[in-house]
């Protein structure tokens, strides 16, 4: 499995994701996609399929095609997919030729706030709304690119082929926000939220303390003596799910 091709899947199905939430939780992007009504498919040959979807003041996100999307995006490669994200490529447009006002100017807004929240700084971390914004998005994009490194990384996949079935709970507590994963006889799935008797559970105990944890700046060990971080369940699932999200930085830094 190739490093474009993962890192193809990690962008379509673990960063643009966070488009559902940036709709939601920043008042200005909401505000300025109230009234679209609108669906984007990426295509990429020999690569990931997604879609994005406006409608009725909500993003949705999804895997595979979309039912008759209003600006289809053709990349040659996962690469040239990879490229774009990068901020150094553009798609292929293939359908949508008359909203190429919405591609050039509507939508880079939305992009580039959730490239904002997704590249931290010391500072820019200070503000609490922001620490909130990155936090939430950083959990997701962990565990959505989870499931993709499970499902083709040979170290990914080793570490899954010893999961036992069941979902495992990471929650930032006690308001949230949560994601599950759920291991089921090979097939993973991804859910913001909350489990219904999820074999394994990381509580992160506050929101600056899941943000430090989920950045690197928080020893594990030390952070699980001290109860900021607080494991509940099958430990073995989380020592196993670690070793998977540890590879997220060798494709997306």
């Amino acid at each position: 499995m190739s490093i474009d091709l993962i890192k193809a899947n990690l962008n379509l199905y673990a960063v643009i994701q966070n488009l559902e939430d940036l709709v939601t939780y920043d008042r200005e992007m909401a505000e300025m996609a109230r009234d679209w009504n609108i669906s984007i498919q990426f295509s990429v040959a020999g690569g990931p399929r997604a879609h994005i979807i406006f409608k009725d003041g909500k993003c949705t996100v999804g895997r595979g095609k979309c039912k008759s999307p209003s600006i289809i995006l053709f990349f040659t490669s996962p690469a040239h997919l990879n490229r774009m994200f990068d901020g150094k490529g553009n798609p292929i447009p293939l359908r949508g030729f008359t909203k190429i006002g919405f591609l050039t100017k509507k939508f880079p807004k939305l992009t580039e706030k959730l490239e904002y929240y997704l590249k931290p700084t010391d500072e820019l971390l200070k503000d609490k709304k922001y620490l909130e914004m990155n936090t939430r998005f950083t959990i997701n994009t962990a565990a959505f690119a989870a499931r993709e490194l499970a499902l083709l990384d040979p170290v990914g996949k080793m570490a899954a082929s010893h999961m036992i079935n069941g979902k495992v709970q990471f929650k930032i507590y006690p308001d949230g926000p949560g994601v599950y994963i759920d291991f089921n006889d090979g097939d993973i799935t991804v859910t913001k939220g909350d489990a219904t008797k999820p074999m394994a559970i990381m509580n992160l105990m506050g929101i600056k303390t899941a943000n430090d944890f989920l950045n690197g700046k928080m020893d594990a060990f030390t952070a699980i003596a001290a109860g900021d971080v607080v494991i509940k369940g099958q430990t073995s699932m989380l020592d196993n799910l670690s070793l998977i999200l540890d590879l997220i930085p060798k494709y997306l830094s």
